[in-house]
């Protein structure tokens, strides 16, 4: 789908079109869905901006191409194609072996936050969880691919994972929860 003009006047009245011309109330869990991976793209964005090295930027970005193609799925209800496969959930679960390979094991809950980067990414996780929560909820009355869900699980893992290795990278020392 591309957009050729942005004010079109169709959503005045709370409705709005799926990928695929189908007409639904800007309140439909699909749309919900679909703002919420919007939302965590632009997270994703805003750290990125943050990202050093590049290749963690050029990580980033990759994912945010990622959810992109997680959006054109869900904005086709009756016959999505598929664009997230095991493939993108393997690319997640290998980066993350890789970083967790160099992070120390975690005893405690550490508070988000580190450097400035690393609470950015812990804002994109959090995100990522309630996307996550809508997804499912969408796939109890709906069709949605398995993947989808797997994905979204992978990559708040992965933010996760990420915020604390980009801490340790940067010598920042993790706050642990202090449980009274």
């Amino acid at each position: 789908m591309r957009i050729n003009k942005v004010t079109t006047k169709t959503g005045d009245k709370g409705q709005t079109r799926l990928g695929d011309g189908t007409k639904t109330g800007k309140d439909d869990l699909r749309i919900r869905c679909l703002g919420g991976v919007d939302e965590l793209n632009s997270q994703i964005g805003l750290s990125a901006v943050a990202a050093k090295p590049q290749s963690v930027r050029t990580e980033l970005e990759f994912i945010q191409n990622n959810l992109m193609n997680l959006s054109g799925e869900l904005s086709i209800p009756a016959k999505p194609p598929t664009l997230i496969t095991q493939d993108n959930i393997s690319f997640l679960e290998s980066r993350i072996t890789v970083m967790n390979e160099q992070l120390p094991p975690l005893k405690e809950f550490i508070l988000p936050g580190g450097n400035e980067f690393s609470a950015r990414l812990h804002v994109a996780r959090t995100i990522c969880r309630r996307v996550e929560s809508q997804v499912v909820e969408l796939s109890q009355s709906q069709l949605i691919n398995p993947d989808i869900l797997r994905y979204l699980n992978r990559l708040s893992d992965y933010l996760f994972v990420l915020a604390r290795f980009i801490g340790l990278e940067n010598g920042v020392k993790e706050s642990f929860w202090e449980h009274s």
